[in-house]
């Protein structure tokens, strides 16, 4: 197990474009778990160029660190910001709109100081199925995720989690400045070993009739991408293999369907899907040994 961190403060990370109506609530509600509990701490909301009232909500806590941005620069990159501007190794996460929880707060709390790196609130309910659509493009994802990780992953991209700031750090050229920031941070934990649990909690509809800022489609796309791209960076020798494997699987597939058909080519694709094979398996290898050699593999062990 690793080392445990110092959680005697807490600094919990929000960030907002325009959720104003929603945002007080959930303040007032994390207000009410933490401050009867023996820690300190903070809320840091970061006002992504919001044009609602977000500023005049979050001054009236005397609790509350404000970070602004002047335009709207994406969710990953306000919970960057957010974690830069706060006082506290330990970090939580968690959305202006109401959909997470604040009273399970303790529950992460008490599961991270166990030793985990990260405890993540696993979401469940009928609010968190939604549309047949959405769930369908979260599934395809999903599955990548776990392909590349090689491990079962609850809910990869739940933005209720908890998790030390020194460490996280460690990934942000990694980790996406958009809705595929949650996403990318559970890859990036997942590949290089670091320790991550999941806790169930209840997802609520979100608040003030609120609809979600994500654009299905072209935000999917958009993880798609940045998946490949990390699983390229952390293992490329598992993209490298499968190409070569699916390059092989053609090849004997057009030798049977040759053979059956009586018809010579499926001899020659055969022998040139297996030189395909090992020349993907080479280029893999080779890309395994650049990415060590110049130096950007993550270290996989405790910092100091």
């Amino acid at each position: 197990m690793n080392k445990k961190f110092d959680i005697s403060g807490l600094s919990v990370v929000i960030p907002s474009y325009n959720e104003g109506n929603s945002l007080e609530k959930t303040i007032e509600s994390i207000l009410g778990t933490l401050s009867p509990l023996d820690i300190k701490f903070e809320i840091v909301v970061v006002d992504d160029g919001s044009t609602d009232n977000t500023k005049q909500i979050v001054q009236k806590f005397s609790q509350c660190v404000l970070v602004s941005h002047p335009i709207n620069l994406g969710y990953g990159r306000s919970i960057k910001d957010g974690i830069n501007a706060a006082t506290y190794e330990t970090i939580l996460i968690t959305d202006a709109d109401e959909t997470y929880p604040a009273e399970d707060i303790p529950r992460l709390i008490e599961k991270y100081s166990q030793g985990f790196d990260m405890v993540v609130g696993r979401r469940t309910g009928p609010n968190y199925s939604q549309s047949m659509m959405k769930s369908a493009l979260r599934s395809i994802l999903k599955m990548m995720v776990e392909w590349a990780s090689a491990k079962k992953i609850p809910d990869i991209n739940s933005g209720f989690r908890i998790f030390n700031k020194k460490v996280i750090k460690k990934f942000y050229f990694h980790l996406c400045d958009t809705f595929s920031f949650t996403t990318s941070l559970t890859l990036a934990y997942m590949m290089t070993g670091k320790l991550v649990a999941y806790i169930p909690i209840k997802y609520y509809k979100r608040g003030e009739g609120k609809k979600s800022h994500v654009r299905l489609f072209r935000d999917s796309l958009f993880t798609l991408n940045y998946i490949l791209k990390q699983i390229l960076y952390f293992n490329p020798m598992r993209v490298f293999f499968l190409f070569g494997v699916l390059w092989l699987l053609f090849g004997f597939g057009s030798w049977v369907v040759s053979s059956f058909l009586h018809i010579k080519a499926g001899y020659y694709i055969v022998i040139l899907s297996i030189i395909v094979f090992f020349i993907m398996v080479g280029m893999g290898l080779l890309a395994e040994q650049i990415r060590q050699l110049i130096g950007v593999e993550l270290d996989k062990g405790d910092d100091d």
